[in-house]
């Protein structure tokens, strides 16, 4: 976070008032600095990202970088805060290098309102996973996405964003199996037998009592499992900052100390519905009236849209990447 002076501030917010409208670094006001995006970084985690924006290309230094992990866990329902059906739960971490100015306390505080952010909008049970189920009613996956912040050069909203979705698109559900342990005729040891569910579908005569299916097993614990449900429901953030007569996209530091209000705008683009507005947020000491906000989403949306079309395009390159190279891998042992 920046601290500049009212000169500094009134210099930058002439030169975007200007016209043609100028910036430091020479963008237009909706450019992008570049963005760079990997995954698979973390091997332990189920799913994982890395993001930059507006790294220096020669050295690999300055930009904001964030990093995303997905870990699942296992959970049972009704004791604690387990959920039927799973549930997901965000956490936002801060670097101190990425904060050098800010006080322990006052990093704790920019920490947890990156996280109430993070997790009212991905925690949402309308975009909750369908496959984080395991058994109905006993046990569910926990889906921790934890990120963290390295450094922070403007835009960090959009990159934690960027960050997650690309960690939950890499993330993979291990596939389980339902046994039931059980005990034969003069036999005190339990053994294990599998739940067949066809074999729960008997004639009305049939007195025997429904096998109750009773923990869960890997059918192939090297199997990685299957991709996260719901892909399409994740959205992405786009900020806008707000100056009296015009919006400007992908702020640097001394740009965001400049603007008194930013907008954020949540938005998924499912492929067989129109765009959704999954949230938004005010953040700043300015005001704005609902004419304005309304103007505001219509354009966020085609912003956004075009992060969404882009961020996909990269999401799938990296994913036959990362197959390519195991199929190779394993071609060459």
């Amino acid at each position: 976070m920046a601290s500049i002076s009212k000169a500094e501030k009134a210099f930058i917010q002439s030169s975007l008032l200007s016209d043609p409208p100028l910036r430091a670094d020479g963008r237009g006001l909706i450019d992008f600095r570049t963005i760079a995006l990997e995954s698979g970084i973390a091997p332990i985690a189920n799913g994982s990202a890395r993001v930059s924006i507006g790294r220096n290309a020669q050295d690999g230094g300055g930009g904001t970088e964030v990093v995303a992990a997905a870990k699942l866990e296992v959970e049972s329902v009704g004791d604690g805060e387990g959920v039927d059906g799973g549930r997901v739960a965000c956490s936002v971490s801060c670097s101190p290098t990425a904060y050098p100015l800010l006080s322990p306390n006052a990093l704790d505080d920019l920490q947890h309102d990156m996280t109430s952010v993070l997790n009212a909008t991905l925690s949402h049970p309308t975009i909750r996973p369908t496959n984080l189920g395991i058994i109905p009613g006993m046990k569910s996956w926990l889906l921790n996405l934890d990120i963290i912040v390295f450094s922070d050069a403007g835009n960090i909203f959009d990159a934690i964003f960027m960050a997650a979705r690309a960690a939950l698109w890499d993330t993979k559900v291990p596939i389980t199996k339902s046994v039931q342990y059980r005990a034969k005729k003069g036999e005190t040891q339990a053994m294990d037998v599998d739940t067949d569910e066809t074999a729960l579908v008997g004639s009305a005569l049939d007195t025997r009592q429904a096998i109750q299916v009773a923990d869960f097993e890997l059918p192939d614990y090297w199997d990685e499992g299957e991709p996260l449900d719901g892909r399409q429901a994740w959205p992405v953030c786009l900020t806008l900052n707000l100056l009296p007569t015009l919006h400007f996209l992908d702020a640097t530091l001394q740009e965001e100390a400049s603007v008194p209000l930013k907008l954020l705008v949540f938005y998924s683009f499912p492929s067989d519905a129109t765009p959704l507005l999954r949230g938004m947020r005010l953040l700043g000491t300015g005001v704005s009236d609902l004419t304005q906000v309304k103007s505001l989403l219509k354009d966020g949306e085609k912003y956004a849209r075009n992060v969404w079309v882009a961020l996909e395009g990269k999401l799938k390159d990296e994913d036959f990447r990362r197959n390519q190279k195991a199929r190779e891998r394993f071609l060459n042992r």
